[in-house]
């Protein structure tokens, strides 16, 4: 069945698979989120373990997540990964070595004779949690506001500036303010997201001090978001766009990605549904009415990054698109990989319910019973 798709249906397809990806990263983000929240609710080292070692459960399945988004880019996608990942490597490196921070901190934090001390480890996490979610936002918002590099007739990238990718969140321009408020977002979310998973799966029986100071953040971090949200969204309806014609050609078009929002209005509804459900979220968890915000934030945030990246790539719009160089601006058409490529990976995809399946169970064992202070006082501990 899948072989008798044509192939542009097969790259809408795994572009919506990459996509879906990329959103449960995005809501996995609440583990990054937490770090950065470990100084502000955590007063006592007890406290400290109690949220790190709530997060520890869930970390690793952060990073996979993000390197199955990458893995999937790369295989359906090649030539949006050797263009971004070759040529914008400076960026995706730095990203990376937070990631690499992260583990290594929860690996080492409670080790013994650890001469740097566990308040070193829990800076990493900060870095990670900071400076490595506001990278990720400013390279995705290169999807929108383009970068700055060109593709010979081999299809080999020329990258205009020495920076490497770090050009989105430091070089001069119109679409610099965009990635960074777009990362900025995304940092302050996540930090939301991370005390509504805290507020779920620690047990504050013996400590209702730290569930309220975790409470009174996620109220505190959506409302830092609130203007970095609304400058991306009313910028996003109002900026030009990378429109691609029937014949390939790539040109400027005035208010694009709002043109196609409205030209479908399924994602449309996505994004109003997600906002709504991050709203009801952070309701939840910030004025006390219950544990269960994270599920509605988490749902919320997903929608919307999904609306977002539908945004970018489909209604003939490129989703990498070139600022210097419009013609080498890269589309799910022209990025793709073979027919037969993506038809033997869409037979594989058939297993990505039973994994979502197995994940579900796993987290569910997990959390069964919410951590307390006796989790974090055994030979196990982060």
């Amino acid at each position: 069945m899948i072989g008798s798709l044509d192939i542009s249906t097969l790259q809408v397809i795994w572009w919506v698979i990459c996509s879906i990806v990329g959103a449960l990263f995005l809501f996995m983000t609440f583990v990054q989120g937490g770090q950065t929240l470990l100084w502000q609710i955590a007063k006592t080292d007890q406290e400290k373990s109690l949220v790190i070692n709530s997060l520890g459960r869930k970390w690793e399945i952060t990073f996979t997540t993000l390197v199955l988004f990458g893995g999937g880019l790369f295989a359906a996608f090649p030539k949006f990964y050797a263009t971004s990942f070759g040529g914008a490597y400076w960026v995706w490196m730095l990203i990376l070595f937070t990631f690499i921070m992260q583990a290594v901190s929860y690996e080492f934090r409670k080790k013994p004779n650890n001469v740097f001390g566990s308040g070193f480890y829990e800076f990493l996490m900060f870095i990670n949690g900071s400076v490595g979610i506001l990278l990720i936002g400013a390279a995705l918002g290169t999807f929108f506001t383009g970068s700055n590099f060109s593709l010979n007739e081999y299809n080999q990238v020329i990258w205009g500036s020495p920076l490497r990718g770090l050009g989105a969140a430091l070089y001069i321009r119109p679409g610099t303010v965009f990635n960074i408020c777009f990362g900025l977002f995304l940092v302050f979310n996540a930090r939301t997201l991370g005390a509504m998973y805290l507020v779920n799966n620690i047990d504050f029986t013996s400590n209702r001090d730290l569930e309220e100071r975790t409470r009174r953040q996620c109220l505190v971090s959506f409302l830092i978001s609130l203007p970095f949200l609304l400058y991306v969204l009313v910028a996003l309806l109002l900026m030009d766009g990378y429109g691609v014609g029937a014949d390939g050609v790539v040109s400027m078009v005035a208010h694009k990605y709002l043109s196609n929002i409205l030209a479908m209005p399924w994602v449309l509804g996505m994004l109003v549904v997600g906002l709504l459900l991050c709203i009801i979220g952070v309701t939840r968890t910030g004025l006390g009415i219950g544990r269960t915000g994270i599920w509605f934030g988490g749902s919320g945030t997903f929608l919307v990054a999904l609306a977002l990246l539908f945004t970018a790539a489909f209604n003939g719009t490129a989703f990498y698109p070139s600022f210097s160089d419009l013609q080498s601006s890269l589309t799910i058409h022209n990025a793709s990989s073979t027919h037969y490529t993506l038809t033997v990976m869409g037979y594989v995809a058939l297993l990505i319910p039973v994994v979502l399946a197995y994940i579900i169970v796993v987290w569910r064992k997990m959390d069964f019973i919410k951590i307390g202070v006796d989790d974090v006082e055994n030979g196990h501990a982060y």
